[in-house]
């Protein structure tokens, strides 16, 4: 039978309290809350804390939560990837994890689509014309379409369907992968495990849109560039260990693939002497994909929803697998 948890304390970070208390009043509990400031120390005490929001904790602070909470029975972290929050002593404690999963698909395929339009329209070419040499130098551009293109989507999750959805309009054939394989609208083929090796050939575009997990990283390796089209151009808005670091550089610098767009990256801050900035046809932005003035709003929603599951002994939305890694 399903009945109503009439307190909860929520540990809840400062930087995102002036968003969520006003909110707090509309949920038919009674929510307590205690403040964790930027250094992660709680202004109250924890020790019985129920749940907590995570916003971009790192490890070190979430670890000193975790032992100063021992009753916690629920985070929210606002990612949808939770390789930068599971550690030991979450996997030890019967605590539920849920993510922001489908917060952030509609700005990240959209930047999917802004990689492929400036791979495809040469719009670096065309933003550096200038009035003395704008029609000269334009006989030499030769543009293209992505109408026509094969696109393979690497994780058919909430962000790669959004990808997905974006993509067909153009009149772009897509494939895709995910664990469990099922028809999808938009896609028109869909594989599972290691099944997107047999697709790479077709790919005039590969986008890694899937979770970091030990089974994802360094999958894209020297043996998948080696299936390539020389023509195939590699996108990654996930994780930068899901791509082999040393085979893309070899890749791009051989000639193997015609570039690459990297919005997550090895190590980020990516270091200014790091080997990727000088490799030849790649563009690197500061993993900013997920930027949106939606994005908060989503998040928020997400959890105030879950907040009222928990309250209620509902089951929650976006619950995490932490054994799978998302």
């Amino acid at each position: 039978m399903i009945g109503t948890v009439k307190d909860i304390k929520l540990i809840l970070p400062i930087r995102i309290a002036s968003d969520i208390k006003p909110h707090l009043q509309n949920v038919p509990l009674n929510v307590s809350v205690v403040h964790l400031d930027t250094d992660g120390m709680p202004d109250g005490d924890i020790s019985d804390a129920d749940a907590m929001i995570r916003w971009w904790t790192p490890k070190d602070m979430l670890r000193r939560v975790l032992n100063e909470a021992p009753v916690l029975r629920w985070i929210h972290t606002p990612s949808a990837g939770i390789d930068g929050i599971v550690i030991p002593e979450l996997l030890e404690r019967p605590i539920t994890l849920t993510n922001a999963a489908g917060a952030h698909a509609i700005p990240i395929a959209e930047f999917v689509l802004m990689f492929m339009l400036r791979h495809v329209k040469r719009t670096q070419e065309l933003f550096a014309l200038t009035p003395e040499n704008a029609w000269e130098q334009s006989r030499h551009l030769h543009l293209s379409e992505l109408h026509g293109k094969t696109l393979l989507i690497l994780g058919l999750g909430g962000i790669g369907q959004e990808i997905a959805r974006r993509a067909s309009p153009f009149g772009m054939r897509v494939l895709g992968s995910r664990r469990r394989p099922q028809p999808m609208d938009g896609v028109e083929q869909v594989v599972g495990k290691d099944g997107w090796r047999d697709l790479l050939q077709e790919a005039d575009y590969v986008v890694i849109a899937t979770p970091l997990t030990e089974a994802t990283r360094g999958m894209v390796d020297t043996a998948a560039f080696a299936r390539m089209k020389p023509e195939a151009y590699l996108i990654n808005i996930a994780r930068g260990e899901i791509i082999d670091t040393q085979a893309l550089l070899d890749s791009l610098h051989q000639g193997r693939i015609a570039g690459a767009a990297l919005d997550a990256l090895p190590e980020e801050p990516l270091p200014p002497t790091h080997p990727l900035w000088q490799a030849p046809n790649v563009w690197i932005t500061p993993h900013i994909s997920w930027s949106s003035p939606h994005m908060r709003q989503r998040v928020l929603v997400t959890f105030l929803e879950n907040l009222r599951r928990f309250g209620s002994n509902e089951p929650l939305i976006n619950v995490v697998d932490m054994a799978a890694g998302y």
